[in-house]
C-alpha cells in the first residue's frame, strides 16, 4: 500500500476491523518511512454473471427474474416451489460455470424447457409459447404434436 503522505510503499497493519455487514475490512496502517497512520478499506470486487440476449445485448443474470418466469408458467399446476428452486439452482450453477462469465438466453431457455418438460407438460407448453415466440397456430400445434409423441 502506498503511503498517501510520503509515497513510500511499505507499511504495517496496526488494526483490522470487519464492518457489521461483513463486506468491508477497515485497516489502520502505519508507514514504515514517515511513521504516519492512514486507513484503507478492503472489499470484494464482484464481477457479475451476464446473460447474452437474442439481440446481442447483455444484462446481469437475475435469479429472481428466472423464478418469476417459472412461477408464471407453473401457476395453478402441481409443481412445488422446491422443484422450481431446484431448477433455478441448476441454471444458476450452469451460468456460474461459464468460463467467460456469460451464457446466452438460448442456452438458458433450452435448459429451462428441458426441465419443465420433465416436471409438467402444461407448464412446459406455457413457457414454450412465450420463449419460442410462435408466429402462428401451426408452429404451436407442431410443438404440441412433438410433446405428445414424446410422452
Amino acid at each position: 500500500m502506498k503511503c498517501p503522505f510520503c509515497g513510500h510503499m511499505e507499511d504495517k497493519v496496526v488494526d483490522s476491523r470487519e464492518s457489521r455487514e461483513g463486506d468491508v475490512i477497515r485497516r489502520r496502517r502505519e508507514c514504515l518511512e514517515c511513521g504516519r497512520r492512514f486507513t484503507s478499506y478492503e472489499r470484494i470486487d464482484e464481477i457479475p454473471y451476464l446473460v447474452v440476449k437474442k439481440d446481442g445485448s447483455r444484462e446481469k443474470f437475475d435469479r429472481q427474474k428466472l423464478m418469476n418466469g417459472l412461477l408464471k408458467a407453473c401457476e395453478k399446476r402441481p409443481v412445488s416451489l422446491n422443484q422450481l428452486e431446484s431448477v433455478v439452482n441448476e441454471v444458476e450453477s450452469f451460468v456460474q460455470e461459464a468460463s467467460d462469465r456469460e451464457r446466452s438466453t438460448n442456452e438458458i431457455g433450452e435448459m429451462l424447457m428441458e426441465r419443465l418438460r420433465k416436471l409438467d407438460k402444461v407448464a412446459y407448453v406455457r413457457f414454450a409459447s412465450v420463449y419460442l415466440d410462435f408466429k402462428d397456430i401451426k408452429e404451436f400445434m407442431a410443438e404440441l404434436r412433438d410433446l405428445l409423441k414424446g410422452k
